[in-house]
């Protein structure tokens, strides 16, 4: 490519990119928007990172690099960020109810709105791998490798489950004190690993443990948590609860699920995965406006925006594309970070290669299925380009947050 072309390429880029910070108001919080598409992003490159499927024979099985090496797993400190996603979705979901109350609309019809954003992909993702997954069973492929394929393409529904239940509760939630969920969760592991109570319990945390976050987010909302203070009590806390429940405590390092490891932190979560959680949170807070600042840059607000505008669509098809590639790769037989065992560090290096391939392929899926999340009706949150504030203004961009 000439030089003329590549000046005119960046040219175009730097248009379109004025023209998203120029349609935007000036009071939008962009630091909402950055803390959202970091969690997304986070979730996504985890998975691609900790997620092999390794061929063996005709059959596909689930592995992971932390299973072989162990001393892997801080890494997956950095790309488990769901925490700080239910506290901008906590913080944006108590803004928007309050917002909507004060402008007379009622509960149901605000509900409706947002869950619609919600619920209209999720039915785009099981309607495919619905026909897919029959496909693959008529054309004589094994049940375990079908049952596995499906299991990681739909393993992002259950965040969906919890993250809508918890939306519908805000009413509720609005004002609680998130020391009451922190406290069921510390109390529910108390039961099941010190006392020796049934495994089952652990799954009251899977509502009251994304409720810490979610409520810490509506903290945000009441302008509780706007001092660094509370950034900084919430980071070295959660932080040093984590290691010493890690350390002393004997909870797993990894914060994401390792295959064939007893327990998990994840899976339901467990009080390590929360406190550790409450220091993402911290860290979260701190950056507010660090981000307010890099957010005024133009290029980097469009990319915000450009994520913001597809979190649902690239969080649920994410998967798709790691296994679609995967799929593919294996005509060209087993190939080294696809294929393979995870057992080494020249595999961790060829996965690395092979994101721009997922990426790729998730940008065939966001292409293809993005509609779905654009097309959301009624008000299902704010506009990606207008406030948060009920005195936002609309504007060119046609999506809304999650």
């Amino acid at each position: 490519m000439t030089d003329i072309g590549v000046h005119r390429i960046e040219g175009a880029l730097r248009r379109g990119a004025d023209r998203v910070g120029n349609a935007t108001p000036a009071d939008r919080d962009r630091a909402v928007d950055a803390l959202r598409a970091a969690a997304v992003l986070g979730v996504v490159l985890g998975h691609w990172l900790v997620t092999a499927l390794v061929a063996d024979g005709r059959t596909l099985r689930t592995a992971s690099p932390l299973q072989h090496m162990p001393w892997l797993a801080p890494m997956s400190w950095l790309f488990q960020t769901l925490a700080v996603f239910f506290l901008v979705g906590g913080h944006v979901a108590t803004r928007s109810h309050a917002s909507a109350r004060a402008r007379g609309v009622p509960y149901h019809q605000w509900l409706t709105g947002r869950l619609s954003r919600l619920l209209k992909p999720v039915a785009a993702v099981l309607s495919l791998w619905t026909v897919v997954a029959l496909a693959l069973l008529l054309s004589g492929a094994e049940f375990g490798t079908v049952r596995t394929l499906v299991k990681l393409a739909l393993s992002p529904l259950w965040f969906l489950v919890v993250f809508a239940a918890l939306t519908a509760a805000t009413p509720l939630l609005t004002r609680l004190n998130p020391l009451w969920p922190l406290a069921v969760v510390l109390h529910v592991d108390l039961l099941r690993f010190g006392l020796g109570g049934p495994a089952w319990l652990g799954w009251v945390n899977v509502a009251a443990g994304w409720m810490v976050p979610y409520t810490l987010g509506a903290a945000w909302t009441r302008g509780e948590l706007e001092r660094p203070r509370a950034g900084w009590v919430l980071l070295a806390g959660g932080a040093a609860a984590t290691v010493a429940l890690v350390v002393l405590a004997g909870y797993p390092a990894s914060m994401v699920g390792v295959p064939g490891e007893g327990m998990s932190n994840l899976d339901p979560p467990t009080l390590a995965v929360v406190t550790f959680g409450l220091a993402q949170c911290g860290l979260a807070l701190l950056l507010r406006e660090r981000l307010r600042r890099a957010m005024g840059r133009p290029v980097a607000w469009a990319a915000v925006a450009l994520v913001n505008l597809s979190a649902m669509t690239v969080f649920l098809w994410h998967q798709t594309a790691l296994m679609a590639t995967t799929a593919t790769g294996l005509l060209a037989g087993r190939l080294p970070g696809l294929h393979t065992r995870p057992d080494d560090l020249g595999w961790v290096g060829a996965r690395l290669l092979w994101l721009p391939v997922f990426a790729l392929a998730l940008a065939v899926c966001w292409a293809a299925f993005r509609s779905f999340e654009q097309g959301g009706g009624g008000d299902g949150g704010s506009r990606v380009v207008r406030s948060h504030r009920p005195s936002g203004r609309d504007t060119a961009a046609k999506a809304r947050h999650v």
